[in-house]
């Protein structure tokens, strides 16, 4: 098990706020979900970190449960036309779904810069542990 090595709740929030873990400051993304090689401002590097599937899961798992459970107990969800109900809804979970996604990832890579999870600790990825 790793050991927090730095500020869990502040790398977190940082990763969130789409900045370095390590400094604040500088950029952590180039595009939607590209993470930059190093920080433009204090030059860590930030591509260490793995982020692979783990966002995506963390990011279904949040709009199933805050979303998409809560919403079924509004009678108008079974009552309306499921031709518009149907697309609307979709759009609406998407859009939601595609703004989540870039934070959840800066969450989660703040996590691991907390952990200091990097690529090159194989012992800690579990699809290794399992070969």
């Amino acid at each position: 098990m790793a050991e927090i090595a730095y500020p869990l709740f502040r790398s977190i929030k940082r990763g969130l706020a789409h900045r370095c873990p390590c400094c604040g400051k500088g950029g952590l993304f180039s595009r939607y979900l590209k993470v930059e090689p190093t920080c433009g401002s204090c030059g860590h590097s930030l591509t260490q970190y793995p982020a692979d599937d783990g966002p995506a899961y963390v990011t279904i798992l949040l709009t199933g449960h805050l979303i998409v459970a809560p919403m079924l107990l509004f009678p108008i969800v079974w009552e309306a036309n499921p031709l518009y109900s149907v697309p609307l809804i979709l759009t609406v979970l998407a859009v939601l779904m595609l703004l989540a996604l870039p934070r959840v990832k800066g969450g989660w890579i703040g996590l691991m810069y907390a952990l200091q999870v990097t690529d090159r600790n194989q012992r800690l990825h579990t699809a290794d542990a399992a070969d």
